[in-house]
């Protein structure tokens, strides 16, 4: 049911008019585009684009009901809710980060160890493809003094001796490529710790009662739960 009134209509006579429709879940009144005030016992449809107020049948407000958004508005809305999603997601895994941090290096010390620990690993590797590369190079000599028969003329070598003489080539630059990684493999092990001691010590200072971060704050005192 919905009824039109005039603007002038004194307000306890929209209200008894209103009673009409108190057996109905609310009531419903809102003013137009065109300035009519209109009642009705369901939202109203000429109104989704204001606020509309739902009373309780002695004429008291109950609630108020947001314009409905437009599409636009709506894909707006939907858009700053996933990027807040995000931003918590993001906080939260900043927190979880931390949370571990503290647990696998409670202390410098600790922290030290690992740090000289997982930089050792790297260098045993390295030093054993170096060592590699000088039994390569002892082959090498063994396969050069069997082509000096054939320094005139390479050509005529023997079929094995070639072939023995282009694995040996490439075993070499394998292991030349394997170091040059291991190398880089190295420098972004040091990077790591280096970015991992830097938020330590915040959390650290925390843990010891000193200042750090917001997060940092969130982290210490959820990883001492």
């Amino acid at each position: 049911m919905r009824l039109g009134f005039g603007n002038a209509m004194p307000l306890m006579g929209f209200l008894l008019l209103g009673a009409s429709v108190a057996g109905a879940q609310g009531i419903y009144t809102c003013v137009d585009a065109k300035g009519r005030r209109i009642t009705s016992d369901r939202p109203i449809a000429d109104c989704t684009d204001r606020v509309q107020r739902e009373l309780n049948p002695s004429g008291t407000l109950k609630r108020e009901l947001a314009p409905t958004r437009t599409a636009a508005e709506q894909a707006a809305e939907d858009e700053r809710k996933r990027v807040a999603s995000e931003a918590r997601a993001r906080q939260e895994e900043e927190r979880r980060r931390d949370r571990a941090l503290l647990v696998r290096y409670p202390s410098q010390a600790i922290f030290d160890q690992e740090r000289l620990r997982a930089i050792a690993q790297v260098d045993e590797v390295i030093g054993a493809a170096q060592k590699r590369v000088h039994e390569l190079a002892d082959e090498r000599a063994a396969i050069d003094l069997e082509m000096e028969f054939y320094k005139k003329d390479p050509s005529n070598a023997p079929g094995p001796l070639k072939r023995r003489a282009e694995d040996h080539a490439h075993s070499v630059a394998v292991q030349k490529r394997f170091i040059v990684d291991q190398e880089s493999e190295k420098k972004r092990v040091g990077m790591r710790f280096d970015e991992e001691l830097s938020r330590l010590r915040q959390l650290w200072a925390h843990a010891a009662g000193g200042p750090s971060a917001p997060t940092a704050r969130v982290a210490a005192s959820s990883s001492g739960r």
